[in-house]
């Protein structure tokens, strides 16, 4: 943040005439906001309370023009809105085209920045709208207050006394709420990361842990990280807890306030328009404006910063050995980095690989060699050039925004789609032109929208498997969650009616299927997208746990997170690693998973 408020300010000093435009048909939105109450005080004590109703009629029309003079106001400050939105956009983009021309000039990967479509188009326009929303809302903010504070001045001094200080204490609150919220936030993802892979390296060692006798000493550890995040989660219960308390200081507490300061006030001399004309600056102007300015500042200020960053951030070093997109930290060898024991170490090859030699004869669950794909011979490639090794067991996540590339990636390994280039191997055998029966025995790809068929529940779960027993059918269903829904359908015997399933239904039958499968390979091209947290968990666990390896197109931070690694997909390179390494190596992994605290990570 500090990094961009320099640009900031000089942004905003080359805009003087169109903030001072902007700032004069604010004005009058402050007088709109000084005429409502005003008005509405004067009707009642000079009009009605005196026995004077074509006076009160008069103070309430008075009012009510105010209140109408609001459109031609809004139009034009949207027409100087314009001024500050528009050549923020132009700036943005030649700053995007920029990074691209000076990332292709430097002879980076492929000699093109792919991810400058998505900077020059989604990114730039939400920068302008979350900018434009920030503009509005603060201008908005600052002006009604003037208006409707000189307002309850106008009406008795004694109001500001009593309506002032519960709005400044809340306001202030929320202020000061923001940055310890967001360090808490970090705090307790770090927590949750740290106590998933204390779990996934426990799960994986259990023989080892017991034969050494060190179970003891892991289940210590354990429950420490169990302690800590749920100290952090507390924490940051305990800050969303004083935000939502700075909310109701500051939008309930000035109305409850005038409540209770009425026979004071009328003590005072305040009269009873004047007392109405205060409810009516609270409740009509203050409150709602005070209530929007911080909606707006907790969602699209912190887009708006997110999106900067990424646009004004210095421009990436493409050629090998120098700097990635992600930071000064994470650096591109050109040379593949050997991999831990265990398949997990990292390395990239420009313009995307990710290698991860196997030990051992066994041959690579997933091999890519120089894959690369394009849906035209004109077309930028989806993907380029990439490299990628899965060991056998491993269980890996691959993530990136929509369109990147997950679902092409799946149906690469899975035989369905040839490669432009390049050459895709499941378990050491080519899979391009080989034939259905062969490709069905290596690998199983579930994809979003489940296929079930009219038939018996039994049949539907061994349509991969049809020499299943029945204690595999039994426990297929036990395993991953399903005895309501066959219990619901009469049994393994009863009837499957597809259209009366749901989505989320569907994907279950879909992933019991492919569960009993014998294939040593399983696609998951975001099959557990409609179930709900738990039940996605659970499935993927157990598909986790069964023999062979599993790769997962994930759509939420938990999948994410169960997996051993995790393949970032972002139009520029591949980048891999744990959960942990891409928080520190990839920008854009970072970015993911602050969306995805929307939908928190559940563990089993």
């Amino acid at each position: 943040m500090s990094r961009l408020a320099p640009q900031a300010r000089r942004f905003l000093a080359r805009r003087k005439g169109v903030l001072a435009r902007l700032a004069l048909w604010s004005l009058a939105e402050s007088g709109q906001a000084f005429l409502v109450g005003y008005g509405v005080a004067r009707s009642v004590d000079e009009g009605f309370l005196a026995g004077d109703p074509r006076r009160g009629l008069l103070w309430l029309a008075i009012a009510l023009a105010a209140v109408l003079s609001g459109a031609p106001v809004v139009r034009g400050v949207f027409a100087q809105l314009a001024g500050l939105t528009e050549p923020l956009r132009d700036g943005l983009v030649r700053r995007a085209v920029d990074r691209s021309l000076d990332r292709a000039a430097r002879g980076g990967p492929g000699g093109t920045d792919r991810a400058a479509v998505s900077r020059l188009t989604n990114q730039v326009e939400i920068a302008r709208d979350s900018f434009a929303g920030l503009v509005l809302t603060l201008r908005s903010f600052v002006f009604t207050a003037v208006g409707a504070l000189l307002g309850l001045l106008s009406l008795n001094p004694a109001l500001l006394v009593v309506v002032l200080p519960p709005m400044a204490a809340g306001l202030a609150l929320f202020l000061c709420t923001l940055r310890p919220m967001a360090a808490a936030q970090r705090r307790a993802l770090a927590a949750d990361e740290a106590l998933g892979d204390h779990a996934a390296r426990s799960r994986a060692a259990l023989r080892d842990l017991t034969a050494c006798g060190t179970g003891p000493r892991a289940e210590r550890r354990g429950a420490d990280l169990v302690a800590d995040a749920a100290a952090q989660a507390r924490t940051l219960a305990g800050w969303a807890a004083v935000r939502t308390a700075a909310l109701g200081v500051a939008g309930q507490l000035p109305v409850l306030a005038l409540l209770v300061a009425v026979p004071w006030l009328r003590g005072r001399g305040v009269s009873a328009g004047a007392l109405l004309g205060a409810f009516t600056y609270l409740v009509q102007s203050l409150l709602p404006a005070l209530h929007t300015l911080m909606t707006a500042l907790g969602a699209a200020g912190a887009r708006l910063l997110v999106v900067l960053d990424r646009v004004l951030g210095p421009v990436p070093d493409a050629a090998p050995g120098v700097t990635s997109p992600s930071g000064p930290s994470e650096a591109v060898p050109t040379a593949r980095t050997a991999a831990d024991g265990h398949g997990r170490g990292t390395g990239a090859r420009a313009p995307a690989d990710v290698v991860r030699p196997v030990p051992g004869p066994a041959a690579p669950a997933v091999e890519l060699r120089s894959v690369t794909l394009s849906y035209g011979v004109r077309a930028e490639p989806v993907l380029d050039a990439l490299d990628l090794r899965v060991a056998p067991g491993e269980h890996l996540a691959v993530v990136g925004p929509s369109g990147i590339g997950k679902s092409t990636l799946t149906r690469l390994v899975s035989g369905t789609l040839p490669p432009s280039r390049g050459e895709v191997r499941v378990a050491g055998r080519v899979v391009t032109g080989r034939a259905a029966a062969e490709l069905s025995a290596l690998r199983v790809l579930v994809p979003q929208e489940a296929y079930v068929y009219s038939g018996t529940v039994g049949d539907n779960l061994a349509y991969l498997h049809t020499d299943a027993r029945r204690g595999e059918l039994d426990a297929a269903v036990r395993v991953l969650g399903l005895e309501p829904l066959v219990e619901r359908l009469g049994g393994l015997g009863g009837r499957v009616r597809p259209a009366e399933l749901s989505p989320g239904e569907r994907q279950l039958i879909a992933l019991a299927r492919a569960y009993l499968s014998p294939a040593p390979l399983l696609l998951l091209d975001e099959a557990g997208c409609h179930l709900d947290p738990a039940s996605e968990a659970r499935a993927e666990e157990a598909l986790a746990a069964r023999p062979g390896t599993l790769l997962v197109v994930a759509h939420r931070l938990s999948s994410a997170v169960r997996a051993d690694r995790i393949l970032v997909l972002d139009g520029v390179r591949a980048v891999c690693g744990t959960h942990d390494e891409l928080l520190g190596r990839s920008r854009l992994y970072r970015d993911l998973t602050g969306h995805w605290q929307a939908d928190p990570p559940r563990r089993p």
